[in-house]
């Protein structure tokens, strides 16, 4: 996908057989609102573009995915609440679930992703 707008799709994971429900975030407004305010996720939101993240005002831990231009994952944590991430220089989107969510669906640095409808 060349330009990025907020909706719903769907991320591929190598090696998992069912989609993941994907909330897609690349309005300034959709941005900046996130996962604050919310109790929780089912699926995941992608933050585009954006190469880092706070979990200031947020409620539950997220594990974070930051991913290159071509959706391959760079590198993944887990952030508690009230945190501010390093921002990662080759980073043009970042990946958010809930914690624990990356050993669940097989995420690791170096996979190939893909959104689709």
């Amino acid at each position: 996908m060349g330009i990025w707008r907020d909706g719903k799709g769907e991320l591929r994971i190598p090696g998992r057989e069912t989609p993941v429900d994907l909330v897609i975030a690349a309005s300034y407004r959709a941005r900046t609102r996130g996962l604050l305010g919310r109790d929780g996720i089912d699926g995941a939101i992608m933050l585009t573009p954006a190469g880092s993240v706070h979990t200031f005002r947020m409620r539950f831990p997220i594990d974070v995915a930051y991913l290159d231009k071509h959706l391959r994952v760079i590198s993944m944590r887990t952030m508690k609440p009230g945190r501010l991430g390093m921002p990662r220089v080759r980073a043009r989107h970042v990946l958010e679930a809930e914690a624990g969510a990356w050993e669940r669906w097989g995420l690791r640095p170096g996979v190939q992703l893909s959104v689709g409808s």
